[in-house]
């Protein structure tokens, strides 16, 4: 039997001048068709039934490459997206060293992952439309590899607090949107644009009943009609809880508008659009050659009775094996999941593009864990207090330029620091009652060993488990 972790390498050393980039976009049209079907709207409850669409859903996706390595990533307008998926999409494909398949994590798209059907014990997948969505985003993935062309980069950054409320404490914010623009030597114009920022999108909340990509279908339009290009955006870090609701914004007259609406929801969006544009304004050249990728398996406890319950039922349909207490190995589970301790296989990655480096991380991370920002001491009430801090994520990175991509090829849900792990009380910073974020993640040990693999994934030569 072949080793449960495998680590995949594509390790170049920096020649003495750098290859030549070049850079392919496409979108194709995922959204469901309602005509003779119930779609289920994921995110908030049950039984929220599509009854129309009100702007489409897409797989936008992007490939790259030095002439040596070949990477793709695709970036789809639904809840998330499971593991076993992306090696559906994987096998479909040929010639990539690494193929990325992320969600924006919309909130009012249909149900990918089975959470959100009629009841709590019956899943709101259509198959019909997962193998639709699979073959778009291969589509996707196909059409941007035909269009690669020779390109110049440029990064830029801008922060945007005020776009982001934070809804658990501590208030810590992931607050720092990244954009990538790619300049077509041949014609001197915008080929396409990359935008990755941290929020939830649930723009439009849990009474809408019509399909939508929420703000980021509008934030790709913002970015388009200046540039005239395609764009691609990216979800990164949205656990802890990152979220527009609650984000007072207000119409060009300074008038607030309402919690829930399609026009609040356009503005959101248009307004991260906005910072991306400023972000591009004042970017700078960036080289983003050679191209290394590197993957890896990664088995992680289930300890969420409800997931488990889930998956015995037949809702959370996915690979499940017996947890051995080693991440990197597992057996099949045979028996009543209700009577073991289980585990998901998942997968962690990471892209070195030149000087910009990539954290692909396949949940909903806190910003605590990604920032360094772990509290200590823990709060008071944690389950956990004396839990060791993970190793933050963007210190393993050590090039000029970052990024993070959450729900990275897998959606494990929400991936805490475990000292802040809550569900006994007393509860923390004197809430009545427990916080929202553990009853939607695997368990405490996810955030630990999400972190720890990261950290041998990226930097083998370190020993020790200081953050």
């Amino acid at each position: 039997m072949r080793p449960f972790i495998t680590l995949f390498c594509s390790l170049f050393a920096l020649p003495a001048v750098a290859a030549d980039l070049r850079v392919g976009f496409a979108a194709v049209n995922v959204t469901p068709k309602l005509e003779g079907k119930i779609v289920y709207v994921a995110g908030f409850g049950h039984n929220r039934k599509a009854t129309g669409v009100a702007d489409p859903l897409y797989s936008r996706a992007i490939v790259l490459t030095d002439g040596t390595t070949k990477v793709a990533i695709a970036s789809v307008d639904v809840v998330g997206f499971f593991y076993e998926n992306t090696l559906n999409v994987r096998k479909q494909l040929k010639g990539f060293d690494q193929i990325v398949v992320t969600s924006t994590h919309n909130h009012e798209g249909p149900d990918t992952l089975g959470l959100w059907g009629a009841t709590a014990v019956t899943s709101g997948i259509d198959r019909a439309y997962l193998t639709q969505l699979e073959a778009g985003i291969v589509e996707s993935i196909k059409a941007a590899d035909a269009a690669l062309k020779p390109v110049t980069a440029r990064i830029g950054t801008k922060a945007a607090p005020e776009l982001l409320h934070d809804g658990r404490q501590p208030i810590i914010k992931h607050d720092e949107l990244v954009a990538v623009s790619f300049t077509d030597v041949a014609t001197n114009k915008i080929a396409g644009v990359l935008v990755q920022w941290n929020c939830h999108p649930e723009t439009l909340g849990d009474k809408n009943t019509r399909l939508s990509a929420d703000y980021v279908g509008y934030t790709v339009d913002e970015i388009a009609k200046k540039h005239g290009c395609p764009v691609v955006y990216l979800t990164g870090t949205v656990g802890g809880l990152m979220t527009s609701l609650h984000v007072k914004i207000t119409d060009e007259k300074g008038v607030e508008l309402k919690e829930g609406s399609i026009e609040k929801t356009e503005r959101f969006g248009r307004l991260v659009g906005r910072v991306t544009l400023a972000a591009l304004d004042n970017s700078q050249p960036v080289e983003l050659t050679p191209i290394r990728a590197k993957r890896a398996d990664l088995f992680l406890p289930c300890d969420n009775k409800m997931y488990v319950l889930g998956h015995q039922v037949g809702v959370l349909k996915r690979d499940a094996y017996l947890w051995s207490g080693d991440p990197t190995k597992a057996a099949p589970l045979t028996g009543d999941a209700t009577k073991q301790r289980i585990c998901m296989r998942t997968e962690i990655g990471w892209l070195g593009l030149g000087q910009l480096e990539i954290a692909l991380i396949p949940g909903e991370i806190y910003p605590e864990l990604v920032l360094g920002k772990v509290p200590d001491p823990a709060p008071q009430g944690a389950d956990f207090p004396d839990a060791a801090i993970e190793p933050a994520i963007y210190k393993q990175l050590s090039g000029p330029h970052r990024m993070i991509v959450g729900l990275a090829n897998d959606e494990l849900g929400y991936i805490l620091p475990k000292r802040q792990w809550d569900e006994k009380a007393p509860y923390t910073f004197g809430s009545k009652s427990a916080p929202y974020g553990e009853i939607n993640s695997l368990g405490p040990e996810t955030g630990p060993l999400i972190c720890e693999a990261f950290r041998r994934l990226v930097r083998p030569d370190v020993s020790d488990k200081k953050p």
